[in-house]
């Protein structure tokens, strides 16, 4: 079964483990905008855009995270 490029796109308003689960690489991504709840217990409830934005982000950082 192959992915449609829907299911390939990451949004900022997905939820933070949800994004882990389905691609773990995005880990080294969020690590390096300095986006460090992918080791928080909370997130299974953030969403990127919420967790980014608790951790001082702006939105133009929040989308170039996003987009890579």
């Amino acid at each position: 079964m192959s992915e449609t490029i829907s299911e390939a796109i990451v949004t900022k308003d997905m939820i933070i483990s949800d994004v882990l689960k389905k691609y773990p690489d995005a880990a080294v991504i969020m690590l390096e905008y300095g986006l460090h709840c992918v080791g928080c217990h909370a997130n299974i409830y953030d969403t990127i855009e919420a967790g980014s934005k608790g951790h001082g982000m702006d939105d133009n950082t929040v989308d170039e995270m996003v987009e890579q």
